[in-house]
């Protein structure tokens, strides 16, 4: 089940200095870990970047040990360990260049279909429960995976809402195998991998959960699929470390606009003002987005359509006939053509976005719904 690399691979990232830039530094230079765990203490100069110091620790026989003990603990417990540089990490992780060296993985997880990440903020707001269940409700014929955190609220919702629609569903931990955090999500971690779905990792078992440790959680969460949704979140949730890491992957990113006043809907309004998720307008729009498969029922909108026929101010219905008259303006073309300052169009721009009326696209662009 399990190779030597395995073994030498957990070793080489248990010593001190040694993280997975180094890793990739050192697998890159000697072509394996156990190559590197052998002759990086006297052959570094070999490898570009890498000092004395950083290889001082590596051939360490407590290491070693370590590592034999973490191998039999996987094998006991039937967790699967991918490596970054034998190029099998699930999702599509292994297009980061962040990606982790090693993950472990325990449950079943179904590549060859698409993901779907899905997080927002603890303090989950009856709004947002509401959309996480219409949401699996409208996409529920659909073939995807939902990938989560495993936290309280949205996350929470999110697992169970993909087990009782029976789709599959993966929990990314910000500790090892021996716990599950919360405790409280130790059943839920459990129903996840009856049901078909994953656990990943890319902890030792015995790692504890640390504040450092849920923005690194939070990088393969966005990195697992080409599209994140962010839910509800205030400003400086961890929910925006999510969305930040999917647009530094060059992925989709869609956040659900709420009330300026709400304070976990803040966060999302100001992904989407800064251009940096596009605003959830209909489920209908969202699910064409993500390409997924029409489903059988028919989706309704969360903004109904009866709603564009809501009067429009001035300002707004000027920069909505513009954008209308030129699909996938750019807000330099639009500064152009009204005499307005740029901050205050893109602010009229996120009131038209919220009644469902302009998207935005990367580079300041926009078009009408």
């Amino acid at each position: 089940m399990y190779s030597e690399e395995h073994l030498y691979s957990i070793a080489l990232r248990e010593c001190n200095l040694v993280g997975d830039i180094n890793f990739i530094k050192l697998i890159h230079t000697f072509k394996s870990a156990k190559e590197a765990w052998l002759y990086a203490k006297k052959e570094y100069p070999k490898a570009d970047g890498i000092g004395r110091k950083t290889v001082s620790d590596i051939g360490n026989p407590d290491h070693l040990k370590f590592a034999e003990k973490e191998l039999e603990f996987c094998e006991k417990n039937n967790i699967l360990i991918h490596l970054r540089h034998l190029k099998n990490l699930p999702g599509l992780i292994h297009e980061c260049d962040d990606a982790p060296v090693i993950l472990y993985q325990k449950g079943n997880f179904d590549r060859s279909l698409t993901t779907v990440s899905i997080v927002g903020t603890r303090n989950m707001t009856s709004y947002g429960k509401k959309f996480i269940q219409d949401f699996f409700q409208e996409t529920r014929h659909s073939r995807y995976i939902s990938i989560s955190g495993l936290a309280l609220g949205a996350d929470q919702e999110v697992h169970e809402q993909s087990i009782h629609f029976q789709i599959p569903t993966a929990g990314v931990l910000a500790h090892g195998f021996q716990m599950i955090y919360p405790s409280r999500n130790k059943k839920l971690s459990e129903n996840i991998i009856e049901q078909g779905g994953a656990l990943f990792t890319e902890f030792n078992s015995s790692q504890k959960p640390g504040r450092e440790n849920f923005i690194q959680r939070n990088r393969i969460v966005a990195g697992f699929s080409p599209a994140t949704i962010i839910v509800e979140t205030a400003f400086g949730g961890g929910s925006i470390s999510t969305a930040t890491f999917a647009n530094n992957y060059n992925r989709d990113v869609f956040a659900l606009p709420g009330k300026i006043t709400d304070k976990y809907s803040q966060g999302c309004n100001h992904l989407i003002f800064q251009n940096k998720a596009t605003t959830i307008s209909t489920l209908k729009n969202l699910v064409d987005s993500l390409g997924f498969n029409k489903p059988a029922d028919k989706i309704e909108e969360l903004f109904p359509e009866s709603e564009t026929n809501l009067l429009l101010t001035e300002n707004q219905n000027l920069i909505y006939r513009i954008i209308a008259d030129h699909p996938r303006i750019s807000l330099d073309d639009l500064a152009d053509k009204i005499s307005l300052p740029s901050h205050k169009i893109l602010s009229i721009i996120l009131e038209l976005e919220l009644l469902g009326k302009v998207k935005s696209f990367s580079g300041r662009q926009f078009m009408i719904i």
